[in-house]
Formats: structure tokens, sequence, C-alpha cells
């Protein structure tokens, strides 16, 4: 028996002694934790609730070329109450919790009645919340509203009233220019203008001392930041609102119709290189037409036969040829080694001059021609040279992040996969590869005699209003060719608009110069046949002809719905494009004089239209008039030494008018409000009607031609 008594005691002792040592080792934890380790600790703990965090700053607007804005920073507020604020007496909340109640269920959230959002923020009280969302995304005006609710506007501490700022990025004018503009987000790559210029536009984020409500949500201690945020600057762009919108328009049309897969507008401003619009349509997953991706930038295809114009050049640079000279198009056929070249057309011609063979885009003409001069490897390489020094195997530099270089294969190159048929073939636009505004950049440079500007978007970097920064124009090469070669290239853009692939197109009213293209895509060449997976339309050129202000390219990808020759698909854009441009920039026409008329050829002979409209346009344009007091239609009299006179057209009740010399608008009020039916046809001013003027009134249908 003792000696259990003693196994028992042994034991006791044992446990005794283990738990005074886990207590000493607790106390010594302690001790430690709370004198020798106890100020950072507290720091810790005071961290988890208390940190100096980052005040977003608002970032810089992006400015259209007249200072509208394409992009800006929306502020918006995320509203809270904290029923639990410190410095909230229980007088005040019960003296203003009615009227807070009623204002919140009244202008802010109506799925409550006064009394049910009184015992809802009452309860939240009880509960010790410190947090209750009034209103996620409240705009300015509805944050001032919300500010001045009672108890609320007693401020943060006295009144409970959370109000913590956002920024949202808007685009006022939706899809246009979308992707040139781009976007900058978090956990994804930045993209077009805000990616690009991201530093400039983010400004300098503020720093303030701030408490933790909940896992996510900070507020200010205090009403004043440790360091205030600096907005961000504004970029001033060279994009055109009007014209912008005149670009997409067009291409929205032309890739609806033609059922493609995406379409390319670009229109540059000459002399200077600046980037008036830039649309890029794309089809969506869904089906949807989008600028889903910047292609003007960064997608290189083969350009096809808007390239031979480099070609030529070329030819004309080593003073191989004369336009004059003549070429065998062999009817639009033949072959090279084993390969088979052909027209896009049947045209049936053999011998033909050098001239004609570009302005029916001769794929047979120009690579022969190729061919037959820089055939050997000596001569290649002096042609890939003269590519060169066009300046075409370099990217343009413009401010948007993504743009692809260009490829051309050197002569003899086994990397390049260089063959006998690469010599012909890049003649005509192919084994060779561009982006959009590459082959943009080189026509601009031959519209503009020679001088090549570097495509820019942005002009100037702004801060409240006041330039900080100009970005001028900039040259990339003074002259990519002689100027007896670049006189000649403007010749042959013109025969092709005058009496080549796009002579259907050409206007009355102003000239303008260019080439088509059409590209064979995705094709493969297998025991000498060529299966082909679709095309590739452009136009490529400049406008006036004679004095260039604006050159524009226009690429359609993959139209499925019969058509796909670049003077079918794409040309009709071009020509649509800077239709509306005429009418929007009545300066294309000429200089005015002082006298008030138009250098040249006057103002048109014979216009039509109503009155007061007439009226507006010769005060706008400070052209002297004689006002006609008879009549509200008027015939406009040009031919005239001293002032334009406005002759009556009268329209008599009961019979049939004539509208001829009309624009759309007038001649369809006018026939209407007789009680005649009309049918239209065309664009422009009528220029016949198909009932005669003078036949009695009896309600029929009457169609119009315009031109």
């Amino acid at each position: 028996m003792a000696t259990f008594k003693n196994e028992v005691l042994i034991r006791v002792y044992i446990v005794v002694f283990a738990v005074v040592l886990v207590a000493v080792a607790i106390f010594a934890k302690a001790v430690r934790i709370s004198v020798l380790e106890g100020k950072d600790w507290r720091a810790k703990i005071e961290n988890q609730y208390f940190q100096v965090r980052k005040v977003e700053a608002g970032r810089g607007n992006i400015l259209a070329a007249n200072g509208g804005l394409l992009a800006t920073s929306l502020p918006f507020f995320e509203l809270a109450f904290d029923p639990s604020s410190s410095g909230m007496s229980e007088e005040d909340f019960e003296l203003n919790i009615d009227s807070l109640a009623y204002c919140l269920s009244t202008f802010v959230d109506n799925s409550f009645t006064p009394e049910g959002m009184r015992e809802y923020l009452v309860s939240m009280r009880k509960d010790k919340k410190q947090y209750v969302p009034i209103k996620k995304q409240a705009s300015y005006e509805e944050y001032e509203m919300i500010s001045n609710f009672p108890l609320f506007r007693m401020g943060q501490f006295k009144g409970g009233f959370i109000a913590i700022p956002r920024f949202k990025r808007n685009n006022p004018y939706g899809m246009l220019a979308s992707r040139t503009l781009g976007y900058n987000r978090e956990n994804s790559r930045s993209i077009g203008l805000e990616g690009y210029f991201d530093e400039n536009l983010t400004g300098e984020q503020g720093e303030q001392l701030m408490r933790r409500l909940t896992s996510n949500i900070w507020i200010p201690v205090n009403n004043f930041s440790k360091i205030d945020p600096v907005g961000g600057q504004d970029l001033l762009t060279t994009i055109d609102i009007d014209i912008q919108d005149v670009a997409e328009g067009s291409l929205l049309k032309a890739v609806r119709n033609n059922n493609a897969d995406y379409g390319v507008a670009v229109v540059m401003d000459v002399k200077t290189g600046a980037i008036r619009a830039m649309a890029n349509l794309g089809r969506t997953k869904k089906g949807n037409i989008w600028e889903t991706y910047n292609h003007a930038v960064g997608s290189s295809t083969e350009p096809g036969s808007t390239f031979k114009l480099a070609s030529i050049m070329a030819l004309l640079e080593d003073g191989k040829i004369d336009l004059k000279d003549s070429v065998d198009l062999e009817q639009g056929s033949t072959k090279f080694f084993d390969q088979q070249m052909t027209d896009a057309s049947r045209h049936g011609i053999d011998s033909t001059s050098i001239r004609r063979a570009f302005e029916i885009s001769s794929n047979v003409g120009i690579a022969k021609l190729v061919q037959q001069h820089y055939g050997d490897e000596k001569e290649a390489k002096e042609f890939i040279e003269r590519l060169k020094q066009f300046n075409l195997d370099h990217r343009t530099g413009i401010e948007i992040n993504g743009e692809v270089d260009p490829y051309i294969k050197e002569a003899y190159s086994s990397e390049d996969d260089w063959s006998g048929i690469s010599l012909p073939w890049m003649a005509h636009g192919y084994e060779l590869r561009m982006t959009p505004l590459q082959i943009l950049s080189f026509y601009n440079a031959v519209a503009n005699d020679g001088k090549q500007m570097k495509p820019y978007l942005v002009s100037e970097l702004q801060e409240y209003g006041e330039t900080l920064k100009r970005i001028p124009p900039t040259v990339v090469k003074k002259q990519i060719a002689s100027s007896k070669t670049i006189r000649k290239a403007q010749s042959l853009l013109k025969g092709v608009v005058e009496q080549g692939t796009a002579k259907k197109l050409k206007s009355e009213q102003y000239t303008f110069a260019g080439k088509t293209g059409t590209a064979q895509i995705n094709y493969k060449r297998s025991n000498g046949k060529m299966t082909v997976g679709g095309y590739q339309s452009s136009f490529v050129g400049y406008f006036p002809a004679d004095e260039p202000r604006y050159s524009c390219i226009v690429v359609i990808y993959k139209p499925k719905n019969g058509r796909y020759y670049g003077s079918d698909v794409a040309l009709p854009v071009f020509r649509s494009i800077a239709d509306k441009i005429y009418s929007l920039k009545p300066d294309l026409f000429g200089q005015f004089e002082s006298s008030g008329y138009i250098a040249g050829k006057g103002l048109p002979q014979g216009s039509v239209g109503e009155k007061s409209d007439f009226e507006i346009l010769m005060k706008e344009l400070d052209i002297d008039f004689r006002k006609n007091e008879q009549s509200d239609f008027i015939v406009l009299d040009t031919d005239t030494t001293e002032v334009v006179a406005m002759l009556n057209r009268r329209v008599k009740l009961e019979k049939v008018p004539s509208v001829v010399g009309m624009g759309l608008r007038d001649a369809v009020y006018v026939l209407e409000s007789l009680g005649l039916k009309v049918e239209v046809s065309g664009s422009g001013k009528v220029v016949n009607q198909s009932i005669r003027p003078g036949t009695m009134l009896r309600g029929q249908a009457v169609s119009l031609r315009l031109n």
C-alpha cells in the first residue's frame, strides 16, 4: 500500500511540476509580449484598423481636336451611414431620424416606407453597425442632395455620413474611336491612347489616414489629406469628331452590307500626318459590329494591288522604264516558272502602255516589268533597297501600343523562303505584309510631294486648359523619291480615277486620286492549282487630287455577299467619306476672295431651295446677296459681277411643280405638302422628275432622280 501511495505522489509531483513549468513559460511569454514586444504588437493591431492609404486621382481627359470630350473620368460616390459614429449624440439622432428616414425613403430607396426606413436605421444603431449602404454609385448631383439630408448635413462624425469618392471612365460618344482611345484596366493589358499615355493621364495619388470598417471598406479619419491627389494631364488629340463620325458611319454600312469580318478606315492630314479619323469595326462573337480590335495598326496582311505603286516607283526611280513604254499583258495571263498568274478580270489586251497597265491594275504587266528589270540576284537586292528607301520596312511610330512590323523579304534569303516567284509576286503585293496605316503613310508621302510625315494622334498635353507640351508634326523623311518620280506617281493615281479601275465612282464636283486593291487571303498553291479562302478589298488615295488635304485608306476584310473587288467594296466607302468631308469642310472648295465670291468657278449656278436656308448660308460664308421678299423658295443666280441674286421659284398649289435643282429635303417637303407620293434614287440634287411640271395634281406618285 505504501509503495502505491509513493507512486501516486510521484505522479502528482510530476503533473504539478509540468503545470508550473507551463505557467512560467506562459508568464515569460506574456512579459515578453507586453514589455519587450509590446510597442510592435500594439502598432500591428492599430494598423489593422488605421492605415495611411492611397487616394485615387482623377484621370486626365482625352479631347478631340476642337476640345470636345472623347474620354473623361466622371466622379461618383459610394454613400453610407455610420449610425454608431462616436461623434453622434443620442439627442441628434432622435431629433433627426424621422426626417432622415422620410428623405431616404422618398428620394433614394422607395422600397421602404418612411416608417420602415426609420425602424431599419434604429435597429442598425442598436446593433452598433458602422456601415449601412445608402447608394453605391451616386452621381455628384445625388451626393450633393443626400449630403444635405437631416443629420447627414452634420458631417461624417456628428452625422455619420460616409462618402467614398470613386472615378468611372466614360466615353461620351460611345463606340466613336473607342479602340483608338483604348482603355486602362486593372489586371488587363492597356491599349490605345489610354495605354500609351497612361503615365500622363494617371496623375499622382494622394495619401490619407483611414479607418477600417470592414475587410474591404476604409473611411477617412478626418477631412484632411496627408498628401492631396493630383489629377492627370489632358490629351488634345488630332481627331476631328465630324470626320470620325463620317468614317465610322460609312464603314459600318459597308461591313454590314458586305457581311465582312472587319473593316478599317483612316483619314490623315496630308501636310502634317495628323490622324483625323481612325475607325475599326469588326464582328463580336455574338455577331454584333463593334470596335473590337485596332486593325489599322495591329493587323498586317498582304496588301495586294495597292502595293503596285511602290513597284512602279522603284522602276521609275532607277530609270528602267518610261510610262509611255509598252508591256505585253498577254491578255491577262502568264506563267512564272510553274506558277500561273492572271489579272483580276479578263480584258483581252496584249500590248499596251505601262501607264494603262497600272490604270487597269494588271498583275501580269507590273510583275513582268519587275521580273524583267530586277530578275537576277544583284538587281533583286536593288529592288528591295528601293522599297526600303520608300520607308516601307519601318513602323509608322503611331502613339498606340501594338503596331506590328512590316515584313519585306530580303532578296535571295533562305531565311525568308525566297524563291523564283518571290519577285513577281512581291511586285503586285504578295509575299510581304503591311498594316493599313503603313500603306497609308506611303501614299500620304506621295500626295505630299515626297515628304513623309509621321502619323500622330496627340498634338498637346494640357493641364487645366493650359498647354504643358506641344507635339508638332514630325518629318520622317524629307524626300522618299525624286520629284520627277513623285510627279509621275501622282499622275498614275489620277489616271486610275479618270480612266482606270476607279473610274465608275469619279466625282463631277471634286477630284481625287488613288489605287484599288483586291488581295486573295488564306490561299494555298498545290500541284499548280490555287485555292482561295477569301478576299481583302481596299482603296487608298487622297483628295483633292491637285492640292491634297486629306489622304484616306479603306480596307474591307473578307466581304461575303458576292462582291469583293476593291472598286466594288472599298472604293464606295472612300467616296462616301470624301463626299461627306466636302460637305463638312467648305474651305475644300477653294479660298474666298474679299468680294465674297469663291475664287475660280464661283458658286453653283441655278441651285434651288428654301430662301431662309440660303440666307443663312450666304451670311455664314460672308457672301453678298440680294434678298428676295416675294417667295419662300428661290433660285440662286450667281452669274453676276456684283452680288448673288435670289430669283423667284413659285410653287402653284394646283399643279405639279418643278423641283429640279433642289436638294432632297426641300424637294420632298414641297411635293409631299401637295399630296404627292415621292420615290427617290441617287444622292445630291434633283436632276429629273417622272411627272412633267405643270401636270394637274391628283395625288400621283412621283419618282425623283438625284445626282
